[in-house]
């Protein structure tokens, strides 16, 4: 074949290409990219984001939205990084949602109020969830005062909720022995490995990070309870009490009394409604919430009526408000 005329049909064939590809129904709409920042990859959140995006992304011809998923340091990591326009979306704890809201604790203290922060739909519940090796003594958060305790990385909605136990309790960060900062993705092994007797977190059962610790070791989950935890809930509207259900992990066949959180889904006030609007009938549409509901044992027990109410302490996302409205989950 002649060069000039090979050369002809190969750009023919590229122009047939690039008309037939601008024609195609992925090209139909704008195509517009979000990031939900989450947490560690052995917790929940990062699950969550990933089940949100994969119902989200099943739809991207339509609506033309490509999401992403973003294992992160944790809830006042994403809280910061979608204030900074760095997050689009995020996962966080429904006490770290309100302090952030409100200019409140050392964590936004400095920023001031994030009056821009908007809610979407609250997620699984969080208890605080203390698991300490068997045989360090540790059955009840007292127990945990001079032993060697993980109180969470810096960044992390856990640590941020240790620092409001540890001033409820009366205790100074030199009573515990020492306070140690692992992430939630190395506090297990550090248990096991007998670096510190315990850790603290927030997370939805079950949670391969504590059947990890249960599984590679012998470990309990203590109780997390008493008249100063009552205080806390009765003066804190985003506490509530919760259950680490018993039989899920290996060495604990009851019940353990503690309190908890929500986790919960936030954007920024600048969001697109629309965006927003499809996020949220990605996932509590009718019949695309079963399938939400499977993607994690946490989310198993999930109500759409919970969702659009529990530990919302921002204002709602307009996006929100209508998607609710038209599924019937609000008036």
């Amino acid at each position: 074949m002649r060069p000039l005329l090979q050369e002809t049909i190969r750009g023919a064939a590229l122009l047939l290409a690039l008309v037939v590809c601008a024609l195609s129904p992925a090209n139909s709409v704008e195509q517009r990219f979000v990031t939900i920042g989450t947490g560690g990859v052995n917790a929940v959140y990062y699950p969550t984001g990933g089940a949100i995006c994969r119902l989200v992304n099943e739809a991207r011809k339509t609506h033309g939205i490509r999401c992403y998923v973003e294992a992160t340091k944790g809830s006042v990591f994403n809280v910061k990084n979608i204030r900074d326009r760095e997050l689009d979306f995020a996962v966080v704890q429904s006490d770290v949602q309100y302090y952030a809201y409100n200019g409140r604790t050392e964590n936004f203290r400095q920023d001031g109020p994030y009056k821009d922060l908007r809610s979407i739909f609250s997620i699984h519940s969080e208890p605080v969830t203390l698991v300490a090796r068997q045989d360090s003594g540790i059955r009840h958060i007292r127990d945990v005062k001079g032993k060697r305790h993980n109180i969470g990385n810096p960044g992390s909605g856990t640590r941020g909720t240790w620092n409001v136990v540890e001033r409820a309790l009366g205790w100074r960060r030199g009573d515990l022995r020492p306070a140690t900062e692992w992430t939630s993705s190395e506090q297990s092994q550090a248990l096991c490995d007998n670096k510190i007797d315990s850790y603290f977190w927030l997370v939805g059962h079950p949670s391969a990070n504590t059947e990890e610790a249960t599984a590679n070791c012998p470990a309990v989950i203590a109780e997390v309870s008493g008249p100063e935890i009552d205080r806390l809930i009765k003066n804190h509207p985003y506490y509530r009490y919760a259950t680490v259900p018993g039989g899920v992990y290996r060495g604990n066949p009851s019940d353990i009394r503690s309190f908890g959180v929500a986790a919960t889904f936030v954007t920024r006030a600048d969001m697109p409604e629309d965006v927003v609007y499809e996020m949220v009938m990605a996932v509590l549409k009718e019949e695309n919430f079963e399938n939400f509901k499977s993607q994690h044992p946490a989310f198993s027990r999930l109500t759409r009526e919970e969702m659009v109410q529990e530990g919302l302490t921002a204002p709602l996302h307009p996006g929100a408000e209508r998607a609710f409205k038209e599924l019937g989950l609000l008036d």
